[in-house]
């Protein structure tokens, strides 16, 4: 599968994409495995309330399955003007 990271979340963890194998079954899971990864990714995923996650380019939820899942993207709330 593909992670995605926007804004900060990507300079966090310093690269903008990569292609991960994964057992894990929501996005929850997904978070918790990266977030044991390194502190890096720690750091990124310290606060889920400042986070958005699109699946396959749709916004989703941190409790949806990724089954079947190509894509997964992680960015900040976005604000207009």
């Amino acid at each position: 599968m593909d992670v995605l990271y926007f804004a900060w979340v990507r300079e966090r963890i310093g690269m903008p994409r990569e292609r991960i194998e994964t057992q894990a079954a929501t996005v929850a899971d997904l978070v918790d495995e990266l977030r044991s990864r390194e502190d890096r990714y720690a750091a990124a995923f310290a606060d889920l309330s400042a986070l958005r996650v699109a699946l396959d380019q749709e916004l989703g939820a941190f409790d949806a399955p990724l089954a079947g899942v190509r894509e997964v993207a992680f960015f900040p709330p976005m604000t207009g003007g």
